[in-house]
């Protein structure tokens, strides 16, 4: 899968094992991480190893409540901040009042930024009105090795204290 210098071989993908199995499960990303660093102290070829992240879930935390004012000052801002960048490109290209192009562009900005925030808002008709930040995580971690190393694996980790591999698990 590697060349004798560790770069990946011409048409292989860095994340795949040709021959994957499993070491081990565990509850959360530490341990498995801790047992291919303790695999890598006892000087184990670490890079046959590979984590994965299973039983994948959505988790969305919600952040708060919007309201019609929420969502025109933070449309303002977000206009003003591009009124900004624009303004400023625009007064490396030409030439004249540089102030008055970022300032006119900023307020410009700010007016499209609030119209297109309260349209968007009123779009949804309250279908959705707070504000969250959503992520995917993973509850459980498997360390998987190449089948050419797996036994040599798995005598280092019965070694490792609270990590003896469960494949079943």
């Amino acid at each position: 899968m590697t060349t004798p210098f560790g770069a990946p071989r011409p048409g292989a993908s860095p994340l795949k094992l040709e021959f994957p199995q499993s070491l081990a499960v565990y509850d959360d990303y530490a341990a498995a991480q801790r047992t291919v660093d303790y695999l890598s102290d006892n000087e184990f070829p670490v890079e046959n190893c590979m984590i994965v992240g299973t039983d994948l879930k959505r988790v969305e935390r919600i952040t708060g409540r919007l309201t019609t004012g929420r969502v025109a000052l933070g449309g303002l801002l977000t206009g003003l901040w591009l009124g900004l960048l624009i303004g400023v490109l625009f007064t490396l290209f030409t030439t004249g009042n540089a102030l008055g192009q970022i300032v006119s562009t900023m307020l410009f900005g700010a007016v499209f930024g609030l119209i297109w925030a309260l349209v968007g808002y009123a779009a949804t008709r309250g279908q959705r009105d707070f504000s969250s930040v959503t992520q995917v995580v993973a509850t459980k971690y498997e360390v998987l090795v190449e089948h050419k190393v797996a036994a040599r694996a798995r005598e280092l980790l019965a070694g490792l204290p609270g990590a003896l591999p469960n494949p079943f698990a």
